[in-house]
């Protein structure tokens, strides 16, 4: 197969004149190999050889495409990302923060989405594309795709969620967090709590729930299995979570949403019904995304203690593997805080 590597601009059909290195080289009086040095390790090229070639490239207005890059120097400077869905807040916080420090380095950003309930067609594809890192947080605790992404050989970090097997990771207290929410809202007062999360299999909604879980244990209180709620996190199915909960005679005093993302959705789906928050229904989640400091939702949550995203602590971890490779694990949990805001407020019984 023949591939057009120095095309620049037209089509495929070649309905443009192309400037290829080979020009450059016969212009510059050198060899392609010349050219291919100065693009991908200058240092290696002496300084006069190096300006003759600059000085081809800007008179013959040539510009080197990527892949042809790639080939010499076997890097793509480029990265995978796959994200959570970006209905959630934290994961559009992320991305972010991951693709604008990616960027700054000269490294393109490949993003993909989890496909919810399994990851193969997603990692069926993203193996193969050629890229030189991937930083994922759609990750199963149990899941296949880890032994997968294992064989690759390239270098990867997970954010937020982690498999059993042992791994590179970033990820917050979530055991933690589950803790210090329900502690808040005993603290209150409250007693009925519900929880809302999404699915155990994940890292992330375990360890939140089963710190809860701990914490209304150890105080002597049960859950009501009927206030427990895993699903998909979906704006439709947090709408029909929170509805057909509230039309049910017996209702909870506060609502513990296993992350910002589903505690502001309920928030809206709850006035929409008429209740006030907090005065009829306290609301806590855990991530402190952006949305959450709003004014329009001033939600109480658990937040990172950490001053930078989880997301670039990520990226950074990934490119720390890629300059160095290591044997040593980069296993970081951070440790987490409440932040008190206006969702949530002492119980006060019915007069």
């Amino acid at each position: 197969m023949k591939w057009l590597i120095d095309y620049d601009g037209g089509n495929l059909m070649g309905e443009k004149t192309m400037v290829s290195s080979k020009d450059v080289a016969k212009y510059a009086g050198v060899s392609q190999t010349t050219v291919s040095r100065v693009l991908n390790t200058p240092e290696s090229v002496k300084e006069k050889t190096r300006q003759k070639v600059l000085s081809a490239i800007e008179a013959l207005n040539y510009h080197p495409n990527a892949i042809a890059r790639s080939l010499v120097s076997n890097s793509t400077k480029s990265i995978a990302l796959v994200s959570g869905p970006l209905h959630n807040p934290f994961f559009a916080d992320s991305v972010t923060a991951i693709v604008q420090f990616a960027r700054q380095r000269g490294y393109q950003v490949a993003v993909h989405f989890e496909d919810f309930g399994s990851n193969v067609r997603v990692f069926e594809g993203l193996a193969q594309s050629k890229v030189d890192g991937m930083i994922l947080s759609s990750i199963y605790r149990d899941d296949p795709v880890h032994a997968k992404l294992s064989r690759f050989g390239v270098p990867f970090v997970y954010f937020n969620r982690k498999p059993h097997e042992e791994s590179h990771y970033i990820e917050i207290d979530n055991e933690q967090g589950g803790r210090l929410g329900g502690e808040h809202l005993l603290a209150l007062g409250h007693r009925n709590i519900a929880w809302i999360g999404g699915p155990l299999t994940m890292s992330t909604f375990a360890g939140r729930f089963k710190g809860f879980q701990q914490v209304m244990k150890e105080n002597g209180y049960v859950l009501n299995e009927q206030w427990v709620f895993e699903t998909d996190t979906s704006v439709e199915a947090i709408r029909e979570t929170i509805t057909g909960l509230f039309k049910k005679p017996d209702k909870p005093s506060a609502l513990f949403a296993a992350t910002d993302s589903i505690a502001i959705y309920a928030l809206d789906v709850l006035q929409e019904l008429g209740y006030r928050i907090p005065e009829d229904i306290s609301v806590m989640g855990i991530d402190n995304v952006t949305w959450s400091r709003h004014a329009s939702f001033n939600l109480t949550t658990v937040s990172t203690r950490a001053t930078k995203n989880i997301g670039e602590l990520g990226i950074e971890a990934l490119f720390q593997l890629m300059e160095k490779p290591q044997t040593t694990w980069i296993q970081k949990t951070l440790p987490v805080q409440l932040i008190e805001r206006g969702t949530t407020a002492a119980f006060k019984k019915d007069d």
